[in-house]
């Protein structure tokens, strides 16, 4: 059936209308985290390869993953494995129905930045 009333139906609402809420900024950010924690794992791969196929090519490796680059990547990584953790944490605590409500809902996604900004720095003191 063809939709004759197309062109009368209003539009949708655009980003730019709605303010950013705590729980969709936290939402795109698990998804963020989500796919950079696959190029962390890709780096952390090649370094094994790299361990695995000759002393050059683990040096190569090595030295670009222990630059202050890499060591910025490797931090971020971690914090974004922390989040993403955190942040699924949280998912299984909606999923039992349970925090939904808008003010506990913001105190989690809170607890979720927070968190895991403090694990990340627990982490590198511990490690280092």
């Amino acid at each position: 059936m063809a939709d004759v009333n197309r062109g009368n139906r209003p539009l949708s609402p655009h980003l730019s209308i709605y303010r950013p809420q705590l729980t969709s900024v936290t939402s795109i950010l698990t998804r963020i985290t989500g796919n950079a924690m696959i190029v962390a794992a890709l780096l952390i791969v090649w370094w094994f390869l790299a361990a695995a196929t000759s002393p050059e090519a683990f040096e190569r490796a090595n030295w670009w993953l222990t630059s202050v680059l890499g060591d910025l990547v490797m931090a971020l990584s971690l914090w974004g494995l922390w989040y993403h953790t955190l942040a699924g944490i949280r998912h299984l605590i909606w999923d039992n129905a349970m925090g939904l409500d808008i003010p506990t809902a913001t105190k989690l996604g809170w607890a979720v930045v927070g968190g895991s900004v403090v694990l990340t720095l627990l982490t590198l003191i511990i490690v280092a």
